[in-house]
C-alpha cells in the first residue's frame, strides 16, 4: 500500500528544477574520474544541486524491513520504491530528476562519455534505503541494463565506508567506491562488472538512487519513469 502523504509543491518551476539538475549532472560527468581496474568505471562528485539532494532525502518513504533476508534486492520487490509514474505525480523532486535523465542533453552526454547506446531504452530510478543487515552478492548487471549509476545520498558521517564493493572476474573484492553524499559510481554493464555490498554495520539508513537505462525486455514496467516513452 502506498504511504498516505500530502503532495509537495515546489516553489521553483518544474522545468527550471529539471534544467538545474541537467546542468549539474553534465558538469559532474565532465569532471568524472575514470578507472580501468578491475573494469572501466567512473567516480563523480556534486551530481545534483544540493537542495535537490535534500528534497530527495525528505521523501516520506520509510525504510523497509529486511525480515532477516538479504543478498538480492529482488527478494524485497514488494517494498521497493521508484521514481515511477505515480511518484512523479506526487513529488516534484521525483518529476524533476526523471525529466532530467529523460532529457536529450543528458542521454547524449552519457552516450558520448560512457560509450553506450541508449536509443530505445527506458529510464528506471530506484530509491534505495538500506538498513543494518543488508548485503548484496556480487553481480554484473549484464542483460537488460545498458547503464548503471549508483548515486549516494545519505549524509551520516558513519556512512563513509558504505560504498559499493568492486570485484574482479573471480568475484574477489578488490576495491570499494567512495561513499559521500551526492557522489556516484557509474559503469556500463558487461560480463566483468561485478559489484555488490559486503555486510557491515549500517547506522541509520544508507540512502541512494540506482539509475538505469533498460531495454524493452524489462518486464516490470511499473518501475519505469516513463513506461510508454523510450529514449529517442
Amino acid at each position: 500500500m502506498r504511504d498516505s502523504v500530502a503532495v509537495k509543491h515546489s516553489a521553483e518551476p518544474q522545468g527550471t528544477l529539471a534544467d538545474d539538475i541537467v546542468r549539474s549532472f553534465i558538469k559532474s560527468i565532465d569532471s568524472a574520474k575514470q578507472s580501468e581496474q578491475p573494469y572501466r568505471n567512473w567516480s563523480l562528485k556534486a551530481c545534483f544541486p544540493s537542495h535537490v539532494v535534500d528534497d530527495i532525502l525528505a521523501l516520506p518513504f520509510e525504510a523497509p524491513s529486511l525480515e532477516g533476508v538479504s543478498g538480492k534486492r529482488e527478494l524485497h520487490n514488494n517494498t521497493r520504491r521508484y521514481f515511477d509514474a505515480d511518484n512523479r505525480k506526487l513529488f516534484p523532486v521525483c518529476e524533476a530528476v526523471a525529466q532530467a535523465f529523460q532529457d536529450k542533453r543528458v542521454t547524449s552526454h552519457i552516450e558520448k562519455t560512457f560509450g553506450t547506446d541508449l536509443k530505445g531504452t527506458y529510464l528506471r530510478i530506484e530509491f534505495a534505503q538500506d538498513i543494518d543487515g543488508f548485503w548484496l552478492e556480487p553481480h554484473s548487471d549484464l542483460g537488460v541494463k545498458l547503464f548503471t549509476m549508483l548515486l549516494y545520498l545519505s549524509k551520516d558521517p558513519s556512512h563513509h565506508d558504505l560504498g559499493t564493493d568492486i570485484y574482479d572476474t573471480n568475484k574477489k573484492r578488490v576495491g570499494r567506491s567512495p561513499f559521500a553524499p551526492n557522489a556516484a559510481m557509474i559503469f556500463v554493464p558487461a560480463d566483468d562488472t561485478f559489484h555488490g555490498f559486503e555486510q557491515r554495520p549500517i547506522k541509520g539508513v544508507r540512502t541512494s538512487l540506482i539509475i538505469n537505462y533498460v531495454t524493452d525486455e524489462w518486464r516490470a514496467r511499473e518501475q519505469l519513469a516513463f513506461p510508454e516513452t523510450p529514449i529517442a
